[in-house]
């Protein structure tokens, strides 16, 4: 804190903390501010402090602690003691689940002396597991502003209106249903977010909120608003979109300080001419002057509305009995039929970074999306939805198919799929039904061919290759039971390339399985080509070899004196009774299972180079990246415009869903903050299809003294996939056998870097930034490196309710994909330059902060201000200009 302290100006001019207490530096106490919150331990830190320091800590004002802390509950029989507390932040996800989510915290409710806190004007309970709002914070005389966004709340009480001096409430996120009417005693509120709920109607008493300025209840199930908003004679913003309007009142259009009015994706077919006459209404996504639904979706009735959803990567929307096409930003696309909801339903979905540990593919999978994850889980639909699923077209077609993947909580499944190329945009989608929601991927497998073995006996063949058969008599079974075979080519210059031996071929490799565990009653005959080049006519028998290997591809034994081998011209047929890993080779080795075993390894390798690259207009900025060798001069084509580096490194092999790590060395570093740095590096997944790609800044914590650093960059292997081979596992462990490569990093001559100099941004140079007036107080680059640490994930919200693009937005976030400390960066810095000259640009900045359900930032902009103001006028008295001005002033008052 104490490094915040002085970017906030909290110092005085002697350079000791504002509180005079060095003892409390290293806690972070200071101007009586306690942010504990970016400390895992900031509990432990806390309780320690109240023990050792009671008599300031009591006087705290202003205290921030995450409620992700395992004390959290051991602390909060402390807080009531604090009573000069103003503002208290207990706030979950400052962790995240295996999924890459933020966690909510642990808090489910607050000690019944909560209410003493008398002074407690400013209150932060987001991101938490409350089911009912604590009854204590209706004693809470002082308070003003009050958040529990990001919790389950169904309702609330019904004497909520008590807190008459409530100007700011955000509930958004949440899961009520209704209001209590006393809500409109809540004369003094002027922002109201209830977004992101299950609301369905309001009660006439929220028209009797006369100073309500901004009402947020976008993302609910209203069906029609009460005539009594017409008396918010204060509005200015009312956000109705994502709701389920068929109807809105034309009183709206009498507000005489109404700006923005958004109706966007409901299902108004007609809107009243004196609201639609207004410059700043939105009413995209409505199916305006249709009398019947005109889309269609295959042999289907098509829904009422059309839903075209701005957010990227999480969101919402409502589904109605109607039905609905919804289509995201990210490219999914979903088709509810009519009937498919028999109520209103909301479905919240999130795009997620697949993880290994939770994302299992199988032998030759490749992954080929992110992963999809649609709520509430479980729920059972009407008829099935229809889900489409860009995804990245595989390098094997032939050989491999796509299909959507399903995860039910316990297992994956794949899902029936058709796939289809758009032409505008060029891009690949996969199509399934479904009945329920819960993650979807997209993955290219090996071709599946399956049947249902009645005990007459059938024939399955594979259609990649249709000299592979499987036969089955008649009697081979009493119960039906469904079997699946697929098929891996194997060239022979792959085998060749492997062991370096010309004399060895093999067949296509054989998978077979079933849905039983019971072996089959008689015999089942197997037909496999022989390997290339060889026939009938010159077949050496005692170089031919069948080889069973066991389910994960592990051990590879020679069953050739096991089995009854027949051969044709063409063909070898032998006959099995259980199911797995089947392979014909012909050799004149003898130890051919070792053989086949890294054969087969190395058939789920892929052969990668890692990259490094500096941007040319600002070297600090490195992107690093692991690309498929045959990858490898397209992407730095693509590139060389913009960057420059070292050669890519030497090949390596890498498994698909394989980690590895990149480590700054010698001299340089990267922010250790970063939620993809793991003990000071960068974690990596190597997908074969997806981008292995980070772009980031790195800084030397040395002292350069106008010399350059030679750095470098190494990459290692992590954690060891629970799939691969025991031989691969075995050589994997060990320090030296983790190293993957070296590259070479240089940082030329030292120059101020824009955490030093804000005024140096991605290599471009922009004035210096002093947003607001002396008077009012100034936002310096530095305050606003400071807010950019504290806005996180909401960065794409805060950019909308600035004033910036969608498109913007897109931009910023693609420009800076993999870095969420840039996109922050870009997005502030680009808004301030914007708006340099605007004198109101320190309070829209406010405003925005505040609809974003940021009150916390909001309040730490405006004690910035405060502080600017303080130390204006104290400027003032010291050259005696304000006792002028009063003299001046006198005298024009005396005649």
């Amino acid at each position: 804190m104490q490094k915040m302290a002085e970017l906030l100006g909290l110092r005085d001019e002697c350079g000791e903390g504002t509180l005079g207490a060095p003892a409390l530096a290293g806690s972070c106490l200071a101007d009586n501010r306690l942010n504990l919150d970016v400390y895992s331990d900031g509990c432990r830190r806390f309780l320690q402090l109240f023990k050792e320091q009671r008599g300031e800590v009591v006087q705290v004002e202003f205290l921030r602690l995450s409620s992700n802390d395992c004390l959290l509950d051991t602390t909060l029989g402390s807080l009531p003691h604090l009573t000069h507390l103003k503002s208290l932040v207990l706030k979950g996800g400052h962790a995240r689940d295996e999924f890459g989510s933020y966690q909510h915290g642990s808090l489910t409710s607050l000690p019944s002396d909560f209410g003493n806190l008398r002074c407690l004007s400013h209150l932060d309970l987001s991101f938490n597991k409350l089911s009912t709002l604590p009854s204590c914070i209706l004693h809470l005389p002082s308070l003003r502003v009050l958040l529990v966004s990001h919790n389950s709340l169904v309702t609330l009480p019904e004497d909520f209106g008590c807190l008459s001096k409530l100007t700011f409430f955000s509930a958004m996120k949440n899961r009520l249903k209704d209001l209590p009417q006393s809500i409109g005693k809540l004369s003094m509120l002027q922002d109201l977010d209830l977004s992101e709920n299950a609301l369905e109607l309001l009660p006439e008493e929220v028209g009797n909120l006369h100073n309500c300025t901004e009402l947020d209840l976008s993302g609910n199930r209203l069906l029609r608003i009460p005539d009594s908003l017409a008396n918010l004679k204060s509005l200015r913003r009312l956000r109705l979109h994502s709701n389920l309007l068929v109807t809105v009142p034309a009183s709206l259009a009498s507000l005489p300080n109404l700006s923005r009015l958004d109706l966007q994706n409901n299902c108004l077919r007609a809107i009243p001419a004196e609201i639609q006459s207004l410059p700043f209404v939105h009413v995209r996504g409505n199916p305006l002057g249709e009398t019947e639904p005109s889309l269609q979706a295959g042999n289907c009735k098509a829904p009422a509305a059309v839903v075209i959803h701005s957010c990227i990567s999480s969101g919402s929307f409502t589904v109605p009995p109607e039905g609905c096409i919804v289509v995201l930003a990210c490219g999914i696309h979903f088709y509810f039929p009519p009937g498919a909801a028999s109520d209103p339903l909301r479905i919240c979905f999130r795009s997620l970074t697949p993880d290994p540990q939770w994302v299992k593919l199988r032998h030759h999978d490749v992954l080929l999306s992110r992963v999809l994850e649609l709520q509430p889980h479980g729920v059972q639909f009407q008829q099935e939805v229809q889900i489409w699923m860009p995804y990245i077209s595989p390098q094997t077609p032939h050989q491999h198919e796509v299909v959507v993947r399903t995860f039910s909580g316990q297992s994956w499944s794949d899902l029936r799929t058709r796939v289809k190329q758009r032409r505008k945009p060029k891009k690949s989608v996969a199509c399934c039904r479904v009945l329920h929601f819960s993650w979807f991927l997209v993955v290219s497998r090996l071709v599946q061919n399956e049947c249902k073995v009645p005990a007459e006996g059938t024939l399955l063949f594979s259609s990649v290759d249709p000299n592979i058969k499987v036969i089955f008599p008649p009697g081979v079974t009493k119960e039906p039971r469904s079997v699946k075979l697929q098929v891996l080519p194997v060239s022979a210059e792959e085998i060749e390339e492997i062991i370096a031996n010309a004399g060895c071929r093999a067949s296509p490799l054989l998978y077979l399985s079933q849905d039983s565990t019971v072996d089959f009653l008689k015999p089942v005959r197997i037909q496999l080509p022989l390997p290339s080049g060889v026939t009938g006519l010159n077949l050496d028998r005692s170089r031919l070899h069948i080889l069973h290997g066991d389910l994960e591809g592990q051990t590879w034994n020679d069953i050739t004196s096991e089995v009854v081998l027949e051969f044709t011209h063409l063909y070898a047929v032998f006959e099995v009774t259980h199911f797995s890993w089947y392979w014909l080779w012909y050799t004149t080795k003898t130890y051919i299972g070792g053989i086949a075993k890294k054969v087969y390894e190395r058939l789920r390798l892929y052969q990668v180079n890692f990259i490094a690259l500096q941007r040319k207009k600002d070297p600090e900025q490195v992107l690093l990246q692991c690309v498929p060798k045959h990858k490898v001069d397209p992407v730095l084509k693509k590139l060389q415009d913009r960057y420059r580096g070292p050669e890519p490194s030497d090949m390596v092999e890498m498994f698909e869903g394989e980690q590895f790590f990149a480590a700054f060395e010698r001299g340089i570093s990267i922010d250790m903050d970063r939620p993809d740095c793991v003990d000071g590096r960068l974690s990596f997944i190597f997908y074969s299809h997806l981008k292995n790609m980070k772009e980031i800044y790195v800084t030397s914590p040395v002292d350069r003294k106008g010399q350059a650093v030679k750095g470098q960059v190494s990459f290692y292997r992590g954690a060891v996939p629970d799939s691969i081979p025991e031989d691969a596992s075995r050589r994997r462990k060990g320090p030296d056998s983790l190293w993957l490569a070296t590259l070479p990093i240089k940082l030329p001559q030292l120059k101020p870097r824009w955490d030093e100099n804000p005024g140096l941004l991605y290599g471009f140079s922009f004035p210096p930034l002093n947003l607001g007036n002396a008077e009012t107080g100034y936002l310096t680059q530095a305050n606003l490196l400071s807010i950019a640490r504290r806005v996180g994930a909401d960065w794409q919200s805060i950019g909308l309710n600035l004033g910036l693009t969608y498109q913007q937005i897109e931009r910023i976030g693609y420009n800076n994909r993999e870095d969420l400390n840039k996109q922050i960066l870009d997005m502030l810095f680009s808004w301030a330059q914007q708006n340099s000259e605007d004198p109101d640009c320190v309070s829209k900045l406010i405003t925005a902060m505040k609809e974003s359900g940021r009150q916390d930032i909001a309040d730490e902009v405006e004690a910035i201000i405060e502080l600017g103001r303080q130390k204006y006028s104290e400027s003032i008295r010291r050259v005696g200009l304000e006792q002028e001005s009063s003299t001046e002033d006198s005298a024009i008052a005396m005649m």
